[in-house]
């Protein structure tokens, strides 16, 4: 199994939570999958834990990427309680030692040593002392300047905005585009991670002319891609596409 190449020399292409199209999503296998391809960047995925570690996880809970097995609410709960949790493969049999919730600074490591662009997604709202936490764990990696944030929450966006001026942070959402949206967005000098469909060459031009860049999420489907790759988008996040 591979990739779907597409025609991609004007957009930059980021691995939704690893190369989770062949691998199991947000696992340093996914990760190394998608470092030893073409991607400009890897997204993923952070919670914190009860005990205040930063996990890769997607979902509150284990449910789904456990295949029901275990069902721990990964913010309630202590790290101790994940790490020794097996995920089943990608075949969903649970034999590979190594596919396991890593923590970010796994996730990290593979994205500096592989010259990769980290999208990193904060999922739920994080507390001020967990934010700055959480970048202080990446500013000792040396890697802060690499990094692109993301989240639904949009207080997470102005927060990381406020204390990293210089990075790119991203507003995730699937809203229609509004006037209100721009003006937020001009007025944070935020970024917009938007679900593809919500997209046309009319709103994409907007937002240029508003000097708001442009990601879309998540799309993996070649003549959509293409699509949007002929609005001009400047990111397209897909599981398969490179």
């Amino acid at each position: 199994m591979n990739t779907i190449k597409i025609n991609s020399d004007k957009v930059k292409i980021i691995a939704h939570r690893g190369l989770s199209g062949i691998e199991r999503e947000n696992t340093c296998g996914a990760f190394v999958a998608a470092a030893n391809r073409s991607y400009f960047g890897i997204e993923t995925d952070v919670h914190v834990t009860k005990d205040g570690k930063f996990v890769i996880i997607h979902d509150e809970t284990t449910e789904r990427v456990t295949l029901g097995q275990y069902n721990i609410n990964v913010e309630e709960n202590d790290y101790d309680v994940l790490e020794k949790i097996i995920l089943p493969d990608s075949d969903d049999v649970a034999d590979r030692k190594d596919v396991r919730i890593p923590l970010l600074h796994e996730y990290l490591k593979i994205c500096k040593r592989y010259d990769k662009i980290a999208v990193l997604e904060i999922k739920n709202h994080f507390e001020e002392h967990h934010l700055k936490r959480m970048l202080q764990e990446i500013e000792k990696l040396g890697y802060t300047e690499n990094v692109i944030f993301i989240s639904f929450d949009f207080e997470n966006c102005v927060n990381v905005k406020k204390l990293l001026p210089q990075n790119t942070v991203q507003w995730l959402t699937k809203q229609e585009i509004t006037d209100e949206m721009i003006n937020n967005l001009c007025k944070y000098n935020l970024g917009l991670d938007i679900h593809y469909k919500q997209l046309n060459e009319e709103n994409v031009k907007l937002l240029h002319s508003n000097g708001i860049k442009v990601n879309s999420w998540t799309c993996d489907n070649e003549a959509d891609a293409e699509t949007l790759i002929s609005y001009g988008v400047d990111y397209i996040t897909t599981n398969i596409l490179e």
